[in-house]
């Protein structure tokens, strides 16, 4: 691994040997002095350690120490600290190889500003304040705005654009008197609705908008169960004493809230509280959705989009969401759903439990449930966490965006004369040198051209597997002068890819100078390390882990295995199909061509019960038991195997 890119880690790792073995937070850094990568560790050396050794197996370790030229690291009193400060201290320099949100937009709340008088309602998108209570994030902006017009229809509260409501606060923060500021004041079109409780005029007094304030509070926090009860009663008592404007006005405020509860898409327990997150990912960004639920019903269902996918671990990818989401949800539930638990979670919920602060005691628990409700409600929020990544892929425009980079990335690491807009990938598949089949698959323009796929039939007779040969019988048949005239064969590469390593190159590049095929470019792709091999050096190249182009090559080789693999199979269970009913007593060529005819395929045949075999004309009844035996005594004997 110690080749020229990495030259400089000699003098890294004799800087190492001064760093504590203590917990805290180290920090990687380019020439430029710029974070690359923020971690946190118990001990500190021997974690920065396995970076520089290369012990640590993540697919990104290889490019950031390539950059990596300096380091940085704080000491802290306990790995709980080191957690802390951690998020903090990505949150202040975004390093490029940490998680983070695709969209750093700020993301909307709902917020009560306690510190008023007459506390009002709001949405907004400011950075928290003191003496105002926020609820939230929500992701989607109309959601956020619904639910604040919907908690008004049940608990009436001012907010704080309406012009009365503003003028009132200010007279009483000059130091005005309440009665004189009520007396010049006029009712609000909220108040007339039934939205507004009306304290700018009198109709509320302070203690009773109080307890509008509480009930809000209630309401939005996910406690909504008892307020069906308590406004029934409120009706049952406005109807006896005749009120019945006041008791119409609490039946809409009960319908509101039944058609709510009606809405929900989901049934689930009431005694559900738990917020349940799933991901999605793709290769180089993931999809995550959160349902916060709360007495059984989806208060908040979150989407966001995560910059890194699978060139990261699920672990740190898991963590890092985890302390970015709950550091600003104004919400900490006791219970956390996940797919699997991040290696450090008890440090995790200790934080949440410290944040969440509950006046009984209540820890938070992030479980992994693998049955029953909880797991069916982390199974819908995965389902529409896939949902969200695609929502955004198409919004964004980011295949098309991500194919472009791809070819203009992989032009340039490969030095290819120009771009690969027509890519052709080969691959064999063999058991043994028997049954033996090549694929070819078309990219064109970064995506794949199914029409131009083909499937070759491997002509070398050999007992064992000869991949070699194979490649190179393949190419010769493939660039012969009869297919170079075909018109399925007359399009020319831009670049070809021949899954293997240095021979199958060599292979390949002996084919096209004796064909005297010119203007095409070779690479041999090896498993290990998806390394690429070129024939303008000897060394591999290596693309960068998470990059575009990386992507590509393995959508490429992927491809090209699943149909060759496919074909292959196919192929192999047709000739032991054919083997088996070669050798059953009394199955003369007529006769399996009768049953092939009637049962179509293969397949068909095998899948056929002793009595559909025996309908058919021509087929006696001993030889029907005599193919039944057979086609199941095989299927017997390769489940043994």
């Amino acid at each position: 691994m110690m080749n020229e890119e990495f030259s400089h880690l000699g003098e890294l790792k004799k800087q190492l040997e001064a760093v504590p073995t203590l917990p805290g937070v180290y920090l990687w850094k380019d020439a430029e002095g710029t974070v690359l990568y923020v971690g946190k560790a118990k001990q500190l050396r021997a974690r920065m350690r396995q970076y520089v050794n290369f012990q640590d197996e993540r697919a990104t370790i290889p490019t950031l120490m390539a950059r990596t030229r300096s380091f940085d690291y704080l000491v802290t009193a306990s790995e709980h600290e080191s957690l802390i400060l951690e998020k903090n201290l990505i949150d202040q320099f975004s390093p490029k190889f940490n998680v983070g949100f695709s969209d750093d937009k700020s993301y909307p709340f709902i917020a009560l500003t306690l510190a008023d008088e007459f506390p009002a309602i709001k949405y907004t998108r400011e950075k928290p304040q003191a003496g105002t209570r926020y609820f939230g994030p929500y992701t989607d902006a109309r959601a956020a705005q619904e639910t604040m017009d919907t908690a008004r229809r049940i608990v009436p509260l001012c907010k704080t654009s309406c012009v009365e409501w503003k003028r009132l606060t200010k007279a009483l923060a000059a130091g005005g008197a309440l009665e004189e500021a009520q007396k010049i004041a006029r009712p609000c079109f909220d108040y007339h609705v039934g939205l507004g409780p009306g304290p700018c005029v009198g109709h509320c007094t302070h203690e009773e908008y109080g307890e509008h304030v509480k009930k809000i509070t209630r309401f939005l926090s996910g406690h909504r169960r008892e307020f069906i009860s308590s406004l029934k009663e409120e009706m049952t008592e406005a109807a006896e004493e005749l009120d019945f404007e006041r008791a119409a006005r609490t039946k809409k405020r009960l319908e509101t809230l039944m058609h709510l509860k009606d809405k929900q898409s989901v049934v689930l327990s009431p005694r559900l509280s738990a917020d349940s997150i799933g991901f999605f990912r793709e290769e180089t960004i993931t999809g995550v959705q959160v349902f916060s639920v709360r007495e059984g019903v989806v208060l908040l269902r979150n989407d966001f989009i995560l910059d890194k996918g699978r060139d990261v671990s699920d672990d740190e990818l898991v963590r890092t969401f985890l302390l970015k989401y709950y550091e600003q949800a104004s919400q900490i539930p006791k219970e956390i759903l996940l797919r699997d638990k991040p290696s450090d979670s008890a440090l995790i919920e200790d934080w949440l439990t410290e944040k969440l602060a509950s006046a009984r005691g209540a820890k938070v628990r992030i479980t992994t449930p693998k049955a029953g409700e909880k797991h069916e409600l982390l199974k819908l929020t995965e389902q529409n966490a896939k949902h969200a990544l695609v929502r955004y892929m198409v919004r964004t425009r980011y295949l098309e965006e991500r194919v472009n980079s791809a070819l203009i990335e992989l032009e340039s690491a490969l030095s290819l004369d120009e771009t690969p807009m027509r890519i052709e990938c080969y691959d064999i598949s063999t058991f043994h040198g028997a049954y033996s089949v090549a694929s070819l698959v078309v990219f064109e323009g970064g995506r794949p051209a199914k029409k131009e796929y083909r499937h070759f039939k491997i002509k070398l007779q050999s007992e064992e597997s000869n991949d070699v040969a194979m490649m190179a019988e393949v190419l010769s048949r493939r660039f012969s002068t009869k297919n170079r005239e075909n018109t399925r064969f007359a399009k020319k590469p831009d670049l070809i890819i021949v899954d293997g390593g240095k021979p199958q190159l060599n292979a390949a590049i002996k084919v096209l100078k004796e064909a005297q095929v010119e203007g095409v470019d070779l690479v041999g792709l090896a498993k290990r390390n998806e390394e690429l091999f070129v024939t303008w050096q000897t060394q591999p190249v290596i693309l960068p882990s998470g990059s575009m182009s990386l992507y590509l090559v393995k959508q490429v080789r992927d491809e090209a295995h699943r149909f060759a693999i496919t074909h292959h199979r196919k192929l192999r269970s047709k000739g032991m199909t054919n083997t088996i009913l070669n050798n059953i007593p009394g199955l003369g060529p007529t006769r399996r061509k009768a049953l092939l005819k009637a049962f179509g395929t293969q397949k068909a045949l095998k899948a056929a019960s002793l009595e559909a075999i025996a309908l058919v004309p021509g087929i006696p009844d001993n030889v029907a038991k005599n193919v039944y035996s057979a086609l199941h005594c095989s299927d017997s004997k390769d489940e043994e195997k």
